[in-house]
């Protein structure tokens, strides 16, 4: 037998946020007997993650990047020349968490806040030895990392390819929209439909988001037959876009045959 548990609702515990308008409505909450006018609040913490009456993901990606930071600082004072193997056990498990916390939930869509997540990652890879004189992208080849942008992407990319291709337990009618033409889409199979969105809120959800790079993708990635495979072909698939239609269909063969033969 399971026994319910009542939770008490109090004025301390409930507060108001106005979300995509601003009029002054009051609303009021019996506690001990009396009506008691509940807070009204523009920030709220839950979970770890900061949420604004706009919905603009800023407050979370500066409060994201000063803890990093401050992490990073720790590391600098304690640590002195580290090489490869060590920044990258202390980066991954210390710094890039802070910067990638439910991030699915908050990504940053305003090229200041993206500037200021890649800030911290760019001092980071200072702190290894012998990238004095390199560049931010040469010392990320180096070390075997992405910009956090593009890590960010990659992401909403597999948490789509796991909900299309049942591997959640999630219904992905909730958020997604198979395209009923082929028209614009190649005549591949999993195509998501872009709808129209009014508000930002809604264009830069996650569902919304991915569409164009999902519909970017070849159809064997999409078809992949596990998630490691898709993550490998779809790796690839993100390293073509500075070259040619020509040029970047014959690489993208030649990355299929190689993966194929060497799997």
């Amino acid at each position: 037998m399971v026994s319910e548990v009542a939770t008490e609702t109090t004025s301390i515990k409930c507060k108001v946020m106005h979300i995509g308008h601003s009029y002054q409505t009051t609303y009021l909450i019996e506690d001990s007997g009396s009506l008691t006018t509940l807070e009204r609040t523009v920030e709220e913490k839950d979970l770890g993650v900061y949420t604004t009456s706009d919905f603009k993901p800023s407050t979370q990606c500066n409060k994201a990047a000063n803890k990093a930071m401050s992490v990073l600082r720790m590391v600098n004072r304690a640590f002195r020349g580290l090489d490869k193997n060590d920044f990258l056990v202390i980066y991954k498990s210390f710094i890039r968490t802070h910067l990638k916390y439910c991030v699915r939930g908050w990504n940053p869509h305003f090229f200041k806040d993206e500037e200021v997540l890649e800030k911290v990652q760019k001092r980071a890879t200072k702190c290894v030895k012998g990238m004095k004189g390199k560049n931010y992208l040469e010392r990320l080849d180096i070390l075997g990392l992405t910009t956090l942008k593009r890590r960010r992407i990659r992401g909403d990319l597999i948490e789509t390819f796991k909900i299309l291709s049942g591997k959640e337990n999630v219904d992905s009618k909730t958020f997604f929209q198979l395209a009923e033409s082929s028209r614009h889409t190649r005549g591949y199979r999993l195509k998501q439909c872009k709808r129209h969105c009014r508000v930002d809120s809604r264009k830069y959800f996650f569902s919304h988001r991915v569409v164009n790079s999902w519909n970017s993708l070849l159809q064997h990635i999409i078809e992949a037959p596990s998630i490691n495979s898709f993550k490998k072909w779809a790796a690839a698939e993100r390293l073509l876009p500075r070259y040619g239609p020509a040029l970047k269909l014959m690489l993208q063969w030649s990355i299929i045959y190689i993966l194929y033969k060497y799997k």
